[in-house]
């Protein structure tokens, strides 16, 4: 999938983009897109006009003036861990080549889940990322909420150990699972409609007044902005390949199917992971249906065959989806690394922090990595 499963400011000089920014920016508004680097995705947006997401940035290069921080990317690590410092009280700014609402971010499904890793700090980041998703959901119009939901595999498998630590966890009778399932269990979790989500995150960083600088070009040294700031925290995902460098990152490509709700609530995903997990993730007024992995391709293409077999995948699951409208296609690339890099170096006087490589599961760690950036920090 794009992104999380079982497994991913606004600038007071309100300059006007440049016409070449904002031709880019229509033109993938139309077609979609995707990132081979910092910050763009594939997403259709059909009611959104370009002009309302680039509301309130500054386009160009960064601007005059320094902060205590700056944060390099405005995908949902970026602007989580530029919440959290300035909430703590830090005086911190955004430097990143698009607005968040073109970025990978942008067009997971999404869904909270640790995923299977022998990096014991995945599973503390995520289970830490709960009390603060807890407190965003009560905001109706922030695009997260606790929904119940259903894991299930077609034979004998013994359910993850963090499940017994959320809400409303239960094994599920074998007569109460799709066919073909033999075991599963159902639990509560967030789930998240992303754009709203990134929306949701820019107004609380508009209001701590925090400045979002857009570029012309991905920041290709950390050079670039250190003059203007004591501390830098690296949140660009794949762009981290060039800019670090680290040759470890790599990209998974992934494709949604995007319908209309046809009346259901909740979610469903299969277990355990594979390079096609079945599962689908239901908003107020559409659902999003999964999933595809392709580790190495970077085309921006949906692929008519991977879709028709996630449709295929998921009205076995839930026959009402068999009949809903397709809204459209969501294609991105996740930003994957052995283990997710969130740690501290300093190059030429200035503190950097590390945080990126969380592949799917860019949501569900969120709120977990920024918090603890925040205490690296110490604010």
């Amino acid at each position: 999938m794009i992104s999380d499963r079982a497994s991913r400011s606004d600038d007071h000089h309100h300059a006007t983009p440049s016409a070449t920014k904002k031709q880019q920016a229509n033109t993938m508004i139309k077609l979609g897109y995707v990132a081979l680097g910092f910050g763009r995705s594939t997403y259709p947006r059909r009611s959104r006009r370009v002009d309302r997401a680039m509301l309130g940035y500054s386009f160009g290069v960064p601007t005059p003036g320094s902060a205590r921080a700056v944060i390099l990317g405005t995908g949902v690590s970026g602007m989580t861990t530029a919440l959290c410092l300035a909430e703590a009280g830090m005086d911190v700014r955004i430097v990143a080549d698009m607005p968040h609402a073109f970025t990978t971010s942008a067009i997971a499904g999404a869904l909270w889940g640790p995923y299977v890793s022998d990096d014991p700090r995945v599973l503390d980041w995520s289970l830490d990322s709960l009390p603060d998703l807890m407190e965003v959901s009560r905001n109706e119009t922030s695009g997260v909420r606790f929904a119940r939901g259903v894991e299930a595999a077609r034979s004998a498998v013994k359910p993850p150990g963090w499940l017994r630590q959320v809400t409303d966890f239960a094994l599920c009778a074998p007569a109460d699972l799709p066919p073909g399932y033999g075991f599963g269990w159902t639990y509560s979790a967030p789930l998240f409609d992303m754009p709203v989500y990134l929306d949701y995150l820019y107004g609380r960083l508009t209001r701590s007044g925090v400045e979002i600088d857009i570029v012309d070009a991905p920041v290709r040294s950390f050079r670039e902005v250190a003059r203007d700031a004591e501390i830098i925290v690296n949140c660009t995902g794949l762009g981290s390949r060039t800019l670090v460098p680290d040759a470890t990152v790599t990209t998974a490509w992934g494709q949604l199917v995007v319908v209309d709700n046809p009346g259901i609530d909740g979610f469903f995903s299969d277990f355990p992971e594979s390079q096609e997990p079945t599962y689908f993730i239901a908003h107020h007024d559409h659902v999003i249906l999964g999933g595809h992995v392709a580790y190495e391709r970077t085309d921006a293409r949906p692929d008519d065959d991977v879709a028709d077999r996630i449709l295929e995948r998921c009205c076995e699951v839930e026959p009402l989806l068999g009949r809903c409208r397709i809204i459209g296609h969501r294609v991105g690339l996740r930003p994957v690394r052995p283990r997710v890099r969130l740690e501290q170096e300093e190059r030429d006087s200035t503190l950097i922090l590390h945080n990126y490589g969380h592949g799917g599961s860019g949501v569900t760690l969120s709120w977990g990595c920024a918090r603890h950036v925040q205490a690296l920090i110490g604010c």
